[in-house]
């Protein structure tokens, strides 16, 4: 755990109140079709464990945490109780977007996925142009490239893109050096860039806004250890704040949502409408964009739905075991 954190609860305890859930998507997106979570209750209430599969024990002891966090300690106190959130549109083909965005009811900004593998810098050209044509003059349209790009694919497809007057660009390219020369290159442009990889799988998570790489900050409460610790992130980097999901469930966006609340200033819409890209959730009433925002509130899971959607005896050992690596690497820091 960090700084003056109580010790985590035991390791039985843990054990005992974990449900592993299997949840179908809407549509392809980060390569996954099914999104695995485990859900934890902690004695302030339901928490999310779920870490991506290829991420190794040492990245995803940090998810731990932040379950940790959110199950056994009170959140952080909140400033706002509803959360203005953006569509999330994935790398869709163009005719698609809007079935995509007709399920974020209310959002006026957009997060378009461009840089996927396997595609063309014309198919990113064609998504974004079909989402400004659909959200009109008025709506705000941000780019995520996951750090696909290298510097000078990051500058064409800038300058490809701008005309769908951008609001920002997010982890165009994966190192800081290049972050920030891009940076350099396209200010004359006025479209600001975003750091998420850079500072979420990021040894020091500060050290982007110390290269001067990025404008302003997507934080996960989830990879940087819980709402408490991603909040001091964000104090300490200075820079504004885009608090997203990693495709969490409605109980991990609820973590994502008290991160959130919490912050003084929100100055943009974040990245916590994730649930309407799921099929299934873990609650009959799922924070789902409502008038474009999402209340600030503990989610209750629906043990029907706990049951019906749990995985395999297989993969819920695997879930357990990882758990319990995850647990020593905590511990062991810790104890340092």
């Amino acid at each position: 755990m960090t700084g003056d954190t109580p010790p985590p609860p035991p390791l039985s305890e843990l054990r005992e109140r974990a449900q592993v859930v299997a949840l179908p998507m809407r549509t392809h997106f980060r390569g996954i079709d099914v999104r695995e979570v485990m859900i934890l209750e902690g004695p302030e209430g339901a928490t999310e464990f779920s870490p991506f599969p290829e991420y190794g024990d040492a990245e995803a002891s940090a998810w731990l945490e932040a379950a940790i966090d959110f199950g056994w300690h009170p959140a952080p106190e909140p400033l706002r109780d509803s959360i203005p959130v953006n569509a999330t549109v994935p790398a869709v083909a163009a005719d698609a977007a809007a079935g995509v965005l007709e399920r974020f009811e209310g959002c006026r900004t957009a997060k378009v996925k461009v840089a996927e593998p396997g595609q063309r810098l014309a198919d990113d050209v064609a998504r974004v142009r079909a989402v400004r044509e659909i959200m009109g003059p008025e709506g705000r349209i941000r780019l995520d490239a996951n750090g696909a790009w290298n510097l000078d694919e990051a500058e064409h497809a800038v300058h490809a893109l701008a005309e769908f007057d951008l609001e920002y660009v997010e982890q165009p390219c994966a190192g800081l050096d290049e972050l920030a020369e891009l940076r350099r290159r396209i200010r004359y442009l006025g479209i600001p860039v975003a750091a998420d990889e850079s500072v979420r799988k990021a040894d020091d998570p500060l050290a982007v806004a110390r290269a001067g790489a990025a404008d302003l900050l997507v934080i996960k409460a989830q990879p940087l250890g819980g709402p408490r610790r991603a909040a001091a992130i964000v104090a300490a980097a200075g820079l504004p704040a885009v608090v997203s999901s990693a495709l969490d469930s409605s109980v991990g966006l609820a973590m994502g949502a008290a991160l959130a609340a919490a912050l003084p200033t929100l100055d943009y819409d974040c990245g916590l409408g994730t649930a309407a890209l799921l099929a299934a959730d873990v609650t009959a009433e799922p924070l789902r964009p409502v008038g474009g925002s999402i209340p600030v509130r503990r989610v209750v899971p629906d043990p029907a739905l706990l049951d019906a959607y749990a995985v395999a005896a297989d993969r819920r050992a695997w879930w357990i075991a990882r758990l319990e690596r995850c647990y020593e690497v905590l511990t062991a820091r810790a104890a340092r």
